[in-house]
């Protein structure tokens, strides 16, 4: 058993004879996260995650972070992690072709700039989505945003 431990750390990039590597959990999780949205058609969490996440990124101070990895979770060893992933998928799309294509796209994405080897991605998908009601939803929040910031310039003139 330690020898078979010890014959995995030597084949891991992260365990070297002049030290080792330890990747934190919020690393795999983000990268995860991002090679999830790299997918067409996808979107991580669900409705309500997906709702105050967007709340909280307009929000001054508290937007920004942590949006890549909302709706990944992982396990995170010396060698090898596993990664539980829930998103929303556009309406019209298999969805088990993107489960698969996100699926893949996680291992690859971890085991190449992580160096973990991917033992499992379990993917829960919760929600659909319109892609058309979203590109309107986003064109009116730019134009109160537009709006709101040429009311501030119109305070500060004064």
């Amino acid at each position: 058993m330690s020898e078979q431990r010890s014959q995995q750390q030597q084949d891991s990039p992260l365990q070297t004879e002049r030290g080792g590597t330890r990747i934190e959990d919020g690393v795999v999780s983000k990268i995860a996260g991002i090679a999830a949205q790299e997918v067409d058609g996808v979107r991580m969490g669900g409705g309500t995650g997906q709702a105050i996440g967007s709340f909280l990124s307009s929000v001054p101070g508290i937007g920004g972070g942590g949006g890549e990895s909302r709706g990944v979770s992982v396990e995170v060893g010396e060698v090898e992690t596993a990664v539980d992933a829930t998103l929303t998928v556009a309406y019209g799309k298999s969805i088990p072709q993107v489960a698969e294509a996100v699926r893949r796209n996680i291992i690859n994405r971890v085991e190449s700039l992580v160096g973990l080897r991917v033992t499992e991605v379990n993917i829960s998908v919760n929600d659909v989505f319109f892609p058309e009601q979203e590109q309107q939803q986003q064109r009116q929040r730019e134009i109160e945003q537009q709006q709101q910031q040429q009311a501030e310039q119109e305070q500060r003139v004064r």
